[in-house]
């Protein structure tokens, strides 16, 4: 494997720490970023609830996005390796204001469907192009640990996210806690165009298939369809089976659990991948995800539920940041862009399949048994892991030996 010079960096030169500036405004943007997008999904299926839907309609909304998304991946990569990524940040940033506005005036499960599809367009490029930009600030022999910290801007919008739009609705309603969301949208925007970034167009935008999907990424991307399908199964309807449970209150320390979990735990896990490789580290956080499902299945008290939430916090803070870390580590520094595209590609076909699978079970055989479904694709990503092992094996040592060797040069 060869790494190509990148085009889009922030130094010519790769970076002496993790921690450098630009590594520093683009953790800002990300989490800015994130944080208009936990807290408006979040919030979206208890609206939908609200105005009368059914499991299965509420399993439409929480994943239509995915479907604009997707086909908007497939002119995401090229665009992203063509163009300066921070406008094309800003571009998605101002995309997710509009459709966050639109959010606010709904007032039917079609309107919702209808901005969610808008938002999905946003979502095409914004995290993907972020996740290509990072991964030329930070040293090679730290990208495991990187990428950890870098996702960990995820981690503080999840953990403040849906608390701070629950409490919002409740002080406000829906319609201005929306409109907030889109005036954090337009932080973000502010923040990308601040990115100081070294970019040299160095090709014309040509639409191909090498283009737009990295096929030197397939297994990662299939591990992060079966992750976010299992993540997202049952995470849409938590709130709502929460409180058939009787949890009427608090239940968004579920979020906050979860995501501090994961903020003291992800830099340790991210070293330990770094060290010992994915396989050795993913198959035991995956387990912990399949516990907290029917830890989840079986709660009928707050605290149940938060124990759940920690469990599977030890098993989200390692698996998607890694298997991410690894589709980097698989391709030239000018095809990051088609990599993480089609990273996000999987997981956006995973949150279009999870949601609709899971609402279609809970709709069938009632919420508690769709937790306990939750862990099918779960356990795939395991064997599918295990069965990889070589590859995911070879990867991480060629990338190793290449850093080694311009380190020495």
């Amino acid at each position: 494997m060869q790494n190509a010079s990148p085009a889009q960096a922030p130094d010519k030169k790769e970076p002496a720490t993790i921690w450098n500036m630009a590594f520093i405004t683009l953790f800002v943007t990300n989490l800015t970023f994130n944080m208009g997008q936990n807290m408006s999904n979040s919030l979206l299926p208890v609206y939908a609830n609200a105005l009368g839907a059914s499991a299965a309609a509420i399993g439409v909304v929480a994943s239509s996005f995915a479907v604009s998304a997707i086909a908007f991946r497939f002119i995401s990569s090229p665009i992203m390796d063509t163009y300066n990524r921070k406008y094309i940040v800003v571009f998605a940033a101002l995309t997710l204001a509009v459709a966050f506005l639109g959010f606010g005036m709904s007032g039917s499960i079609t309107s919702l469907i209808g901005f969610r599809l808008v938002q999905g367009c946003g979502m095409a490029f914004g995290n993907a192009c972020c996740l290509a930009m990072v991964s030329d600030m930070i040293p090679k022999d730290r990208y495991g640990a990187g990428i950890g910290y870098f996702s960990l801007a995820m981690v503080i919008a999840q953990a403040l996210g849906p608390s701070v739009g629950l409490w919002m609705v409740d002080k406000v309603g829906y319609s201005a806690t929306f409109t907030m969301n889109a005036g954090i949208m337009l932080v973000t925007a502010f923040l990308a165009f601040r990115i100081k970034l070294n970019f040299t167009r160095t090709k014309k935008l040509t639409l191909s298939v090498k283009n737009v999907l990295a096929k030197e990424v397939a297994i990662p991307t299939i591990l992060l369809l079966l992750v976010i399908t299992g993540y997202s199964f049952g995470g849409s309807f938590l709130i709502i089976y929460a409180r058939e449970q009787g949890v009427t209150s608090n239940i968004g320390l579920y979020f906050t659990v979860s995501a501090v979990t994961v903020l003291i735990t992800r830099p340790f896990l991210g070293r330990l991948t770094d060290k010992y490789g994915v396989v050795i580290v993913a198959i035991p956080a995956l387990c912990c995800n399949v516990i907290s499902c029917f830890i989840i299945s079986n709660a009928h008290a707050l605290w149940h539920f938060l124990v759940a939430a920690f469990i599977a916090a030890l098993g989200s803070g390692v698996c998607q940041p890694s298997l991410q870390a690894l589709s980097m580590k698989a391709v030239a520094g000018d095809r990051r862009g088609a990599a993480s595209s089609t990273n996000y590609l999987g997981m956006d076909f995973g949150a279009l399949f999870g949601p609709l699978l899971g609402g279609l079970v809970a709709q069938s055989l009632g919420y508690r048994m769709m937790y306990r479904f939750q862990a099918i694709p779960l356990a795939a990503c395991m064997l599918i892991l295990f069965l990889s092992k070589k590859w995911i094996s070879n990867t991480e040592k060629s990338f190793a030996a290449e850093a080694r060797a311009e380190a020495g040069q």
